[in-house]
């Protein structure tokens, strides 16, 4: 029985390495050795985000020692980044990263595409967004809500009837 409350004592040490380090060198290694440069966003963006936590901190150490919680709101938060099912690097790059800062600089926020869409784009996969993104560019945003438009329709009519 103590070799489990033990365990479940030190779970973030137990855990932690593997969901924070692990896992993502493994997957950054993959995403070298694929020809897709959309997972090494993904992983680029985890690791300056793991990087600035880590400054954090190295920096509030004093105040976050008596924070008991605090590694498993760490752990938390890189398993939101790091898990393909919430893409949480891809989401911070998307709606901070790429908004707020551009060649190091803070700049305003760059106007992109309309609310309605920004939305659709929020709910799709890094490798969809980009999809999507080439579509918009190449056929123009009118082509895109005509799609959504469709998509709408199609739904609605398998759920209704």
């Amino acid at each position: 029985m103590s070799f489990l409350v033990k365990i479940t004592r030190h779970f973030d040490a137990i855990i932690g390495p593997g969901v924070m380090l692990l896992y993502p060198l493994y997957a950054s290694m993959r995403a070298i050795e694929s020809p897709s440069t959309l997972d090494d966003q993904q992983w680029l963006t985890y690791w300056v985000l793991y990087s600035l936590i880590t400054l954090f901190e190295l920096s509030c150490w004093t105040i976050l020692q008596w924070l008991p919680f605090w590694p498993y709101v760490k752990m938390l938060f890189c398993m939101w980044l790091v898990l393909p099912i919430f893409n949480g690097a891809a989401y911070i790059y998307e709606n901070v990263v790429r908004k707020y800062v551009k060649i190091g600089w803070l700049i305003e926020p760059v106007p992109g595409y309309p609310e309605g869409h920004r939305k659709v784009m929020q709910m799709m996969s890094l490798d969809a967004r980009k999809s999507v993104e080439r579509y918009i560019e190449k056929y123009g945003p009118d082509a895109f809500e005509r799609v959504v438009r469709a998509v709408r329709i199609t739904i609605h009519t398998l759920y209704v009837t």
